[in-house]
Protein backbone atom coordinates (compact mmCIF):
# COMPACT_ATOMS: atom_id res chain seq x y z
CA UNK A 1 0.00 0.00 0.00
CA UNK A 2 1.28 3.45 -0.60
CA UNK A 3 1.61 5.97 2.35
CA UNK A 4 -0.40 8.65 1.86
CA UNK A 5 1.02 11.82 2.57
CA UNK A 6 2.34 12.58 6.58
CA UNK A 7 -0.49 13.85 8.46
CA UNK A 8 0.27 16.90 10.70
CA UNK A 9 -0.69 14.88 13.42
CA UNK A 10 2.57 12.43 12.76
CA UNK A 11 4.37 14.24 15.75
CA UNK A 12 6.26 12.76 18.21
CA UNK A 13 5.50 14.62 21.43
CA UNK A 14 1.76 13.82 22.11
CA UNK A 15 -0.52 16.31 23.45
CA UNK A 16 -2.17 14.81 26.44
CA UNK A 17 -5.30 16.99 25.97
CA UNK A 18 -5.73 14.97 22.36
CA UNK A 19 -5.73 11.85 23.95
CA UNK A 20 -9.20 10.53 24.90
CA UNK A 21 -9.62 11.33 28.36
CA UNK A 22 -10.67 7.62 29.69
CA UNK A 23 -7.74 6.27 27.96
CA UNK A 24 -5.34 8.88 29.38
CA UNK A 25 -6.94 8.44 32.86
CA UNK A 26 -5.56 4.49 32.61
CA UNK A 27 -2.31 5.89 31.56
CA UNK A 28 -1.98 7.85 34.80
CA UNK A 29 -2.68 4.92 36.96
CA UNK A 30 -0.19 3.11 38.97
CA UNK A 31 -1.63 -0.57 38.95
CA UNK A 32 0.15 -1.64 42.04
CA UNK A 33 -1.18 0.91 44.82
CA UNK A 34 -4.47 1.73 42.84
CA UNK A 35 -3.80 5.41 42.89
CA UNK A 36 -1.77 7.41 40.21
CA UNK A 37 1.75 7.65 38.98
CA UNK A 38 4.17 9.72 41.57
CA UNK A 39 6.39 12.48 40.00
CA UNK A 40 9.37 11.09 41.88
CA UNK A 41 11.27 14.29 40.14
CA UNK A 42 11.51 17.82 41.61
CA UNK A 43 11.66 18.92 38.18
CA UNK A 44 7.98 20.28 38.25
CA UNK A 45 8.36 21.76 41.72
CA UNK A 46 8.36 25.43 40.11
CA UNK A 47 5.09 25.19 38.72
CA UNK A 48 2.94 24.55 42.30
CA UNK A 49 1.42 22.83 44.98
CA UNK A 50 0.80 18.92 43.67
CA UNK A 51 3.87 19.16 41.44
CA UNK A 52 5.84 17.86 44.03
CA UNK A 53 8.38 14.55 44.32
CA UNK A 54 6.17 12.82 46.29
CA UNK A 55 2.83 14.00 44.63
CA UNK A 56 0.99 12.03 42.41
CA UNK A 57 0.48 12.67 38.76
CA UNK A 58 -3.22 14.03 37.59
CA UNK A 59 -5.02 14.25 34.65
CA UNK A 60 -5.79 18.39 35.01
CA UNK A 61 -2.17 18.92 35.77
CA UNK A 62 -1.05 18.00 32.30
CA UNK A 63 -3.86 18.04 29.90
CA UNK A 64 -3.92 21.90 29.80
CA UNK A 65 -3.76 22.97 25.75
CA UNK A 66 -2.64 26.16 27.44
CA UNK A 67 -0.46 25.23 29.53
CA UNK A 68 1.97 22.04 28.25
CA UNK A 69 4.05 19.93 30.47
CA UNK A 70 5.26 16.73 29.74
CA UNK A 71 7.62 16.59 26.84
CA UNK A 72 9.74 13.98 25.67
CA UNK A 73 13.41 14.32 26.90
CA UNK A 74 15.03 16.00 23.08
CA UNK A 75 12.19 18.88 23.41
CA UNK A 76 14.09 19.64 27.11
CA UNK A 77 16.43 22.60 27.32
CA UNK A 78 19.78 21.55 27.73
CA UNK A 79 19.78 22.30 31.06
CA UNK A 80 17.38 19.80 32.17
CA UNK A 81 18.57 17.43 30.03
CA UNK A 82 22.23 18.14 31.81
CA UNK A 83 20.51 17.69 35.41
CA UNK A 84 18.26 14.39 34.33
CA UNK A 85 21.81 12.96 33.28
CA UNK A 86 23.46 13.51 36.66
CA UNK A 87 20.81 13.09 39.16
CA UNK A 88 18.90 10.11 37.05
CA UNK A 89 21.81 8.78 34.77
CA UNK A 90 19.22 9.62 32.01
CA UNK A 91 20.76 9.20 28.57
CA UNK A 92 20.01 9.65 25.08
CA UNK A 93 20.13 5.86 23.25
CA UNK A 94 20.13 6.43 19.36
CA UNK A 95 18.04 4.44 17.43
CA UNK A 96 20.85 3.34 15.37
CA UNK A 97 22.25 1.49 18.94
CA UNK A 98 18.81 0.32 19.64
CA UNK A 99 18.47 -1.53 16.35
CA UNK A 100 21.93 -2.99 17.12
CA UNK A 101 20.95 -4.45 20.73
CA UNK A 102 17.97 -5.91 19.36
CA UNK A 103 19.18 -7.34 16.68
CA UNK A 104 20.90 -9.23 18.63
CA UNK A 105 18.23 -9.98 20.68
CA UNK A 106 16.38 -11.09 17.52
CA UNK A 107 19.78 -12.79 16.52
CA UNK A 108 19.47 -15.38 19.60
CA UNK A 109 15.73 -16.10 19.16
CA UNK A 110 15.94 -16.70 15.29
CA UNK A 111 19.17 -18.43 15.73
CA UNK A 112 20.41 -16.01 13.10
CA UNK A 113 23.89 -15.73 11.78
CA UNK A 114 24.60 -13.40 9.84
CA UNK A 115 26.48 -10.59 11.60
CA UNK A 116 25.00 -6.94 11.80
CA UNK A 117 21.76 -8.29 10.62
CA UNK A 118 18.53 -9.69 11.64
CA UNK A 119 15.54 -11.12 9.87
CA UNK A 120 14.22 -7.71 9.98
CA UNK A 121 16.95 -5.08 8.85
CA UNK A 122 20.56 -5.20 7.84
CA UNK A 123 22.32 -2.69 9.55
CA UNK A 124 24.34 0.23 7.69
CA UNK A 125 26.75 2.16 9.87
CA UNK A 126 24.30 4.05 12.03
CA UNK A 127 21.83 3.73 10.07
CA UNK A 128 19.81 0.21 8.32
CA UNK A 129 17.72 -1.14 5.68
CA UNK A 130 14.15 -3.38 6.62
CA UNK A 131 14.23 -6.32 4.50
CA UNK A 132 11.56 -6.15 1.89
CA UNK A 133 10.52 -10.17 2.32
CA UNK A 134 8.85 -11.71 4.80
CA UNK A 135 9.97 -12.97 7.98
CA UNK A 136 10.59 -16.20 8.23
CA UNK A 137 10.50 -18.63 10.74
CA UNK A 138 13.36 -21.12 11.38
CA UNK A 139 11.88 -24.91 11.90
CA UNK A 140 10.63 -25.32 15.41
CA UNK A 141 9.12 -21.99 15.91
CA UNK A 142 5.98 -20.23 14.87
CA UNK A 143 5.17 -16.62 14.73
CA UNK A 144 2.54 -16.65 17.45
CA UNK A 145 5.36 -17.75 19.60
CA UNK A 146 7.60 -14.70 18.36
CA UNK A 147 4.54 -12.61 19.05
CA UNK A 148 4.05 -13.91 22.65
CA UNK A 149 8.29 -13.95 23.83
CA UNK A 150 8.59 -11.94 26.70
CA UNK A 151 10.72 -8.68 26.46
CA UNK A 152 11.84 -6.04 29.34
CA UNK A 153 13.36 -2.77 29.34
CA UNK A 154 14.83 -1.83 32.03
CA UNK A 155 15.53 1.74 33.21
CA UNK A 156 13.67 2.38 30.39
CA UNK A 157 12.97 6.36 30.12
CA UNK A 158 10.65 6.52 26.97
CA UNK A 159 10.79 2.94 25.96
CA UNK A 160 13.22 3.84 22.64
CA UNK A 161 14.13 -0.27 22.50
CA UNK A 162 10.06 -1.14 22.62
CA UNK A 163 8.60 1.40 20.51
CA UNK A 164 11.13 3.74 18.12
CA UNK A 165 8.82 5.93 17.43
CA UNK A 166 11.49 8.96 16.88
CA UNK A 167 14.99 8.91 17.10
CA UNK A 168 16.35 10.28 20.68
CA UNK A 169 18.93 11.91 19.61
CA UNK A 170 17.27 14.09 16.63
CA UNK A 171 13.67 13.60 17.72
CA UNK A 172 13.10 12.98 13.79
CA UNK A 173 10.41 10.75 13.48
CA UNK A 174 10.86 7.33 12.14
CA UNK A 175 8.44 5.95 9.29
CA UNK A 176 6.66 3.20 10.60
CA UNK A 177 7.91 0.63 8.36
CA UNK A 178 11.33 1.48 9.25
CA UNK A 179 10.72 1.35 12.94
CA UNK A 180 13.07 -1.12 15.38
CA UNK A 181 11.59 -1.63 18.46
CA UNK A 182 10.77 -3.95 20.02
CA UNK A 183 7.18 -3.66 19.78
CA UNK A 184 7.31 -2.63 16.21
CA UNK A 185 9.16 -6.25 15.37
CA UNK A 186 6.34 -8.11 17.32
CA UNK A 187 3.25 -5.55 15.28
CA UNK A 188 5.24 -6.39 11.96
CA UNK A 189 5.28 -10.40 12.27
CA UNK A 190 1.55 -9.57 12.84
CA UNK A 191 0.68 -7.59 10.20
CA UNK A 192 2.50 -10.12 7.88
CA UNK A 193 0.95 -13.21 9.79
CA UNK A 194 -2.62 -12.01 10.93
CA UNK A 195 -2.95 -10.34 7.66
CA UNK A 196 -4.85 -6.70 6.86
CA UNK A 197 -8.17 -8.07 5.77
CA UNK A 198 -9.42 -8.60 9.68
CA UNK A 199 -8.98 -5.54 11.48
CA UNK A 200 -10.09 -7.38 14.32
CA UNK A 201 -7.74 -10.14 14.24
CA UNK A 202 -4.75 -7.89 13.81
CA UNK A 203 -5.78 -5.83 16.42
CA UNK A 204 -6.41 -9.17 18.75
CA UNK A 205 -2.87 -10.28 18.42
CA UNK A 206 -1.73 -6.68 18.44
CA UNK A 207 -3.09 -6.87 22.18
CA UNK A 208 -0.86 -9.91 22.29
CA UNK A 209 2.59 -8.35 21.47
CA UNK A 210 1.84 -5.08 24.40
CA UNK A 211 1.36 -7.85 26.78
CA UNK A 212 4.39 -9.21 25.94
CA UNK A 213 6.40 -6.23 26.23
CA UNK A 214 7.56 -4.63 30.01
CA UNK A 215 9.71 -1.71 30.74
CA UNK A 216 9.64 0.17 34.16
CA UNK A 217 11.35 3.62 34.99
CA UNK A 218 11.51 5.41 38.53
CA UNK A 219 10.47 8.97 37.27
CA UNK A 220 6.54 9.33 36.38
CA UNK A 221 7.06 11.69 34.11
CA UNK A 222 9.14 9.26 31.69
CA UNK A 223 6.57 6.40 32.67
CA UNK A 224 3.64 8.54 31.26
CA UNK A 225 6.19 8.86 27.97
CA UNK A 226 6.68 5.24 27.71
CA UNK A 227 3.26 4.58 28.21
CA UNK A 228 2.11 6.75 25.73
CA UNK A 229 5.16 5.68 23.27
CA UNK A 230 4.11 2.01 23.68
CA UNK A 231 0.31 2.73 22.99
CA UNK A 232 1.27 5.28 20.06
CA UNK A 233 3.14 2.57 18.24
CA UNK A 234 0.11 0.52 17.83
CA UNK A 235 -2.14 3.61 17.37
CA UNK A 236 0.60 4.50 14.20
CA UNK A 237 1.12 0.92 13.06
CA UNK A 238 -2.96 0.74 13.14
CA UNK A 239 -3.28 3.90 10.89
CA UNK A 240 -0.39 2.67 8.63
CA UNK A 241 -1.48 -0.86 7.61
CA UNK A 242 -4.89 0.24 7.38
CA UNK A 243 -5.80 3.04 6.02
CA UNK A 244 -2.02 4.22 4.62
CA UNK A 245 -1.50 7.53 7.15
CA UNK A 246 1.29 8.34 8.12
CA UNK A 247 -0.70 9.87 11.28
CA UNK A 248 -0.90 9.70 14.91
CA UNK A 249 -4.25 10.02 15.34
CA UNK A 250 -7.21 8.44 17.04
CA UNK A 251 -10.42 9.02 14.77
CA UNK A 252 -10.14 5.84 12.99
CA UNK A 253 -11.25 4.29 16.53
CA UNK A 254 -13.86 7.06 17.16
CA UNK A 255 -15.44 6.00 13.95
CA UNK A 256 -17.98 4.19 15.28
CA UNK A 257 -17.87 1.25 12.54
CA UNK A 258 -18.61 -2.02 14.51
CA UNK A 259 -15.97 -3.93 12.09
CA UNK A 260 -13.20 -1.96 13.52
CA UNK A 261 -11.81 -1.67 17.00
CA UNK A 262 -13.35 1.35 18.91
CA UNK A 263 -12.68 3.51 21.70
CA UNK A 264 -13.67 0.25 24.03
CA UNK A 265 -10.19 -1.82 22.59
CA UNK A 266 -8.44 1.54 22.83
CA UNK A 267 -8.71 1.50 26.33
CA UNK A 268 -8.73 -2.35 27.21
CA UNK A 269 -4.78 -1.72 25.12
CA UNK A 270 -4.39 1.12 27.76
CA UNK A 271 -5.37 -0.88 30.61
CA UNK A 272 -2.68 -3.44 29.51
CA UNK A 273 0.38 -0.76 28.86
CA UNK A 274 -0.64 0.40 32.29
CA UNK A 275 0.38 -3.19 34.11
CA UNK A 276 3.19 -3.29 31.53
CA UNK A 277 5.55 -0.43 31.82
CA UNK A 278 5.37 0.30 35.59
CA UNK A 279 6.88 2.89 37.97
CA UNK A 280 9.63 1.29 40.35
CA UNK A 281 12.81 1.84 42.11
CA UNK A 282 15.10 -0.76 40.02
CA UNK A 283 17.19 -1.49 42.64
CA UNK A 284 14.58 -2.46 45.30
CA UNK A 285 12.19 -3.51 43.25
CA UNK A 286 9.37 -1.23 44.71
CA UNK A 287 7.19 1.77 44.05
CA UNK A 288 9.72 5.00 44.62
CA UNK A 289 10.50 6.33 48.07
CA UNK A 290 8.11 3.85 49.85
CA UNK A 291 10.52 2.36 52.23
CA UNK A 292 9.71 3.69 55.57
CA UNK A 293 11.45 3.42 58.68
CA UNK A 294 10.89 0.45 61.21
CA UNK A 295 10.50 1.34 64.85
CA UNK A 296 11.65 -0.23 67.71
CA UNK A 297 9.52 -0.01 71.30
CA UNK A 298 11.58 -1.10 74.53
CA UNK A 299 9.80 -0.85 77.75
CA UNK A 300 12.22 0.91 79.95
CA UNK A 301 12.88 0.09 83.56
CA UNK A 302 10.91 2.65 84.70
CA UNK A 303 7.99 1.67 83.22
CA UNK A 304 8.36 4.47 80.28
CA UNK A 305 8.41 3.69 76.55
CA UNK A 306 11.40 4.63 74.79
CA UNK A 307 10.89 4.33 70.61
CA UNK A 308 13.59 3.74 68.10
CA UNK A 309 14.00 4.25 64.67
CA UNK A 310 16.47 2.39 61.67
CA UNK A 311 16.27 2.34 58.14
CA UNK A 312 14.04 -0.16 56.49
CA UNK A 313 15.84 -3.40 56.90
CA UNK A 314 15.93 -4.14 53.23
CA UNK A 315 17.61 -0.64 52.66
CA UNK A 316 20.38 -1.37 55.58
CA UNK A 317 21.35 -5.04 54.32
CA UNK A 318 20.96 -4.56 50.87
CA UNK A 319 18.32 -6.70 50.79
CA UNK A 320 15.93 -7.23 47.98
CA UNK A 321 13.45 -9.43 49.81
CA UNK A 322 13.59 -7.16 52.97
CA UNK A 323 11.86 -3.66 52.04
CA UNK A 324 9.53 -2.24 54.00
CA UNK A 325 8.36 -0.04 50.86
CA UNK A 326 5.34 -0.96 48.72
CA UNK A 327 6.46 -4.05 46.36
CA UNK A 328 5.91 -3.18 42.45
CA UNK A 329 3.47 -5.75 41.03
CA UNK A 330 2.68 -6.64 37.23
CA UNK A 331 -0.07 -8.61 35.59
CA UNK A 332 1.27 -12.72 34.55
CA UNK A 333 -1.42 -12.36 31.23
CA UNK A 334 -0.63 -16.50 31.00
CA UNK A 335 -2.77 -16.49 34.48
CA UNK A 336 -4.31 -13.48 34.54
CA UNK A 337 -3.09 -12.54 37.74
CA UNK A 338 -0.74 -9.39 39.60
CA UNK A 339 2.52 -11.35 40.71
CA UNK A 340 5.59 -9.13 42.46
CA UNK A 341 8.35 -8.40 40.46
CA UNK A 342 11.15 -9.34 43.22
CA UNK A 343 9.26 -12.80 42.68
CA UNK A 344 10.49 -12.75 39.13
CA UNK A 345 13.88 -13.59 40.42
CA UNK A 346 12.90 -16.72 42.00
CA UNK A 347 9.59 -17.91 40.02
CA UNK A 348 9.89 -16.42 36.62
CA UNK A 349 7.01 -16.05 34.51
CA UNK A 350 5.23 -17.76 31.36
CA UNK A 351 3.95 -16.44 28.75
CA UNK A 352 1.05 -19.09 26.97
Amino acid sequence: MTAKPIAPSFVRDIPEWKIPEAVLAFLLQDRTTGRNLLWATDDYAARGPGFGANDEMHLRQIADAGNPVIRPRVDKNAAEQRQRAVRRAEIFTPSWICNKQNNLVDAAWFGWKKPASSPFNAEKGTSWKTTSHPVRFPKGRTWQEYVKAPRLEVSCGEAPYLASRYDAVDGAMLPVEDRIGLLDRKLRIVTENAGKNDPQDWFHYAKRAVQSCYGFDWQGDNVLLARENVLMTVVETWNRVFFGEESSAFEHFESGNPALPGLDDLLKLAEIVAWNVWQMDGTKFVVPMSCKPEKKVETLLDGTEAVTESDCRGCRLKDASAHTGTYSTIMDWRTGNPMRFVDLTTKGMHHA
